[in-house]
């Protein structure tokens, strides 16, 4: 009962905002020793304008120290046992806290200067989401890790557990960029469903920030028009080695570093296997998956000018899949239907991927740095399958006494239907940047970033696909080709036997492509009010060739953003912040392959004027802090490529014919509304409709009205040991989509809701900050962390679908469209082990 009034409370507090009496800031963390143990007793304190302000660390380290507002004082670290150390200029607003961990060491140290000025800094005036690292790894998902909680964030939403791919604001799964370490990530080109997928390239072992903007974001982040995912791996400070094991697979990554601290590197390797999720699902199947792969991140410092490190991956993913029967219900209690569907044949797709990055930065001087990436993306992957599925559609008996309950007792249509494919693709993708880095001032308020890219991307790519349906005896023609009906066996058919889909092309296609920025960034004050203000250009040149590709244009895009932030010297801590632009999307090589395979080399980039308006709230209540945010924003999108979605897989039109818009509300509260725990409350409101060629606004593909996520941790108060972790999510009901070749503007009917609830339950034997030390449990001693939890995937056991299934009913000329449902609930173990 406690935890739902919690939750009550929780989401309450989404809806109003409550004016608080003004707090002083605080500054608290842990000290520990170079063992990484924890240091009782250590003296934290300050003179200030109210004198003398002391405070001491408990048994574990930790201590919590209020600090004056808006007055810069230095603060002291003591200890008997430990040299004196202190950071000088910590200065905080009101409401602020700031998070200081710190190791004492036994020989003379002083800590370097810290500004210290809110707990979120830099990111908050430029409206980027922090996630935790301790989040990505705790909580649950039946595909954990980064994306997993970039969907419970506001703008961002996902009706596919089995996929990482995601949609932000009305945009696609296309339009986000992805970095590591700077370094922009690429997915594979043929995944069709989300249970092909796998592993997502972020190790979440290796992981030591993580960021994120869903629009209005600077000229340094590249050219896609929904979001920027910056993610940021760590270097190592000791020798470690982790252990996750769990029913869905494991991980491994090991890290070190040298004695002279110059070099530092971590690797790690994972291996799952999706079976216990796929085989929740309705269709019965042999399913032989393997997804794994090896990643590696190495440092090396030679001095205090240069660093240099290499960021690789190999990853291979294996989907073997032979589907068997399968059985799906719908219509209504009057009248219940059913899709009965038996199959033959089987699915072959690998998917190799191979990625190197090599970086190097120059110190030039104290206030300008050099920059350099070189990377080199490599792909092959290969999608092959002839699959037979035998069908019939019907009335259910649905007499309770009978012994053929559930089963079809009237069949309106039967038919067959084979799909085929022998699609290959081998993708290279090669970049060479340079970015600068420049502090303008002695007070260095004054930035300036600027960078030059080139990319060279080489696609030798094969389509051969064909889909036959079988209705009643009779083949069926394609809607889009001008042959006669075949309406047999009422009437002879002469014509010829064609498939009702197919595929067919051959591409080799090169695009080189130039792009650069420049932007520039400055704090100050305009009277007693902070303000940030941000402006920047960025600019993309590309040009399209290859075989039979003859004339194509170079084209040139110019994309101006900007960015204004205000914190107006209020009692209560409010940041205001204005932000937009003109952002571009040149167009990806799956962007230039229109539905039939053949690429459009002069397809435009997709352009979109950007504005969102934002308020940043920071308050303490319980003596803790918490955060508001609230964006509304509008976006007005033309020369849009549209597309059809077929589970994660997306087919362009390529032809620019549409003009469309969004627009939207996101708030999101954050805090310890459990003491040392992070949870928060996402809810969205968002209408994305598209225009083709003047026909009129219908819903687009990522059109998802309403979202409601629920991230919450706690822990038994009595067994501090054991704890909870809680992911919900419910998304209103997405566009059905349209059967193949069908006009979109007649199938404008949804999907259910989305509503899906993930739990984990954790027992932790070992916290590396409360290390045990009872004569019963040596064995954890050689643990630097040891946990062992159950988790339950779809707590609810929620029916949730992401697309549908057309059938044709050869009595009525009707097509149905039947949900393919997602995973069931599933119950899995996972240990994780730190060393």
């Amino acid at each position: 009962m406690k935890t739902i009034n919690k939750l009550l409370t929780f989401t309450f507090l989404m809806f109003c905002t409550v004016a608080f009496a003004q707090k002083k800031p605080i500054l608290y963390g842990i000290m520990i020793d170079e063992t990484q143990k924890p240091i009782e007793g250590v003296s934290i304190y300050y003179d200030g304008p109210q004198g003398h302000v002391q405070t001491i660390t408990d048994k574990t380290g930790f201590y919590r120290l209020e600090i004056p507002i808006d007055v810069p004082v230095t603060v002291y670290f003591s200890h008997i046992s430990f040299a004196l150390s202190q950071i000088d200029g910590v200065q905080m607003g009101v409401n602020d806290s700031y998070e200081f961990n710190s190791v004492l060491l036994t020989g003379a140290r002083e800590l370097p200067d810290v500004f210290i000025s809110s707990k979120k800094g830099e990111k908050r005036v430029e409206g980027i989401t922090q996630i935790s690292p301790t989040a990505i790894r705790l909580i649950p998902g039946a595909n954990a890790g980064v994306e997993n909680i970039v969907k419970l964030l506001g703008g961002a939403s996902g009706n596919n557990e089995l996929s990482t791919g995601y949609n932000v604001r009305g945009g696609n799964y296309d339009e986000n960029l992805v970095y590591v370490n700077d370094i922009e990530i690429y997915r594979p080109f043929l995944i069709r469903s989300g249970q092909q997928e796998g592993l997502s390239f972020t190790n979440s072992n290796m992981i030591e920030n993580v960021d994120f903007s869903a629009g209005g974001f600077q000229a340094r982040f590249g050219d896609k028009l929904s979001s920027v995912l910056d993610i940021t791996y760590r270097k190592p400070v000791d020798y470690a080695a982790t252990i996750e094991a769990s029913f869905l697979g494991g991980s491994l990554t090991l890290e070190g570093i040298s004695k002279d601290k110059k070099w530092t590197g971590i690797i790690g390797a994972r291996y799952r296997d999706n079976s216990l999720l796929v085989n929740s699902q309705e269709t019965e199947t042999n399913f032989k998956p393997t997804f794994a792969d090896v990643q590696s991140y190495i440092t090396f410092t030679p001095n205090e000018k240069w660093e240099f490190t290499f960021l690789g991956n190999i990853s291979q993913n294996k989907y073997h899949y032979q589907p068997l029967t399968r059985q799906t219900n719908f219509g209504t209690i009057d009248a219940p239907l059913a899709l009965q569907i038996f199959y033959d044949g089987q699915e072959k797709d690998e998917y190799k991927t191979y990625f190197g990055a090599f970086t190097s930065r120059f110190q030039v001087s104290e206030n300008f740095a050099l920059k350099f990436i070189g990377s080199l993306y490599h792909t092959q992957e290969q999608e092959y399958f002839d699959i037979l599925a035998q069908y019939a559609l019907g009335e259910v008996d649905s007499n309770l006494g009978s012994e053929t309950f559930g089963d079809i007792q009237f069949a309106r249509g039967v038919g067959s239907q084979l799909n085929h494919a022998r699609n290959n693709l081998d993708g290279l993708i090669a970049n060479a940047e340079v970015k600068g880095y420049h502090d303008i001032g002695t007070e260095k308020k004054d930035k300036v970033e600027w960078g030059f890219k080139y990319t060279r991307e080489d696609i030798r790519d094969r389509l051969l696909e064909y889909e036959v349906i079988d209705s009643a005896g009779f083949s069926l023609n394609p809607p889009i080709i001008d042959l006669p009906v075949n309406d047999q066996p009422y009437t002879p058919y002469t014509g010829p036997l064609v498939p009702y889909q197919s595929v067919r092309a051959l591409n080799f296609v090169t695009i080189d492509r130039f792009s650069g920025y420049a932007q520039w960034s400055r704090r100050t004050k305009w009277g007693s009010n902070e303000i940030f203000l941000n402006a920047g250009v960025r600019a993309n040149q590309w040009q399209v060739s290859g075989d039979d590709i003859n004339g194509s244009k170079s084209q040139i895009v110019v994309s101006p953003r900007a960015q204004f932030s205000i914190k107006p010297k209020w009692d209560m801590n409010m940041l205001f912040r204005l932000s937009g632009g003109l952002y571009y999307q040149p167009p990806f090589y799956r962007e230039l392959r229109d539905s039939v395979g053949a690429v459009r080399p002069d397809v435009k980039a997709q352009r979109s004027i950007h504005v969102v308006a934002a308020n940043d709230y920071t308050f303490k209540l319980w003596e803790r802090p918490f955060n508001l945010v609230t964006e509304a924003y509008y976006k007005e999108m033309d020369d849009v490529n549209t597309y059809t979605l077929e589970n994660v897989r997306i087919r362009y039109r390529a032809n620019n014919d549409a003009v469309a818009y969004a627009y939207g509300l996101d708030m999101r509260l954050n805090g310890e509304f459990v003491p040392g725990t992070e949870s928060w409350v996402t809810i969205g409101y968002m209408k994305t409709e598209e225009n083709i060629n003047g026909r009129g606004y219908i819903a687009r593909p990522t059109d998802q009205r309403v979202k409601v996520a629920i991230l919450f941790q706690d822990y038994v108060p009595n067994i501090p040991s054991l704890k909870m972790y809680l992911n919900l999510v419910y998304n209103s009901g997405l566009p059905g989509g349209s059967p193949s070749y069908a006009d979109s503007y007649i199938y404008q009917s949804r999907l259910n809701d989305y509503r899906r609830a993930d739990a984990g339950f954790s027992y932790v034997f070992v916290d590396g900050a409360k290390p045990e030390t009872k004569p019963s449990a040596k064995w954890l001693q050689p643990f630097k962390e040891l946990a062992l939890g159950l988790e339950i995937f779809n707590l609810f056991d929620n029916q949730n679908s992401i697309t549908n299934t057309w059938v044709r009913d050869v009595y009525t000329k009707s097509q149905y469209g039947i949900p393919n449902y997602l995973t069931s609930r599933v119950f899995s173990l996972k240990l994780t082990a730190k060393i």
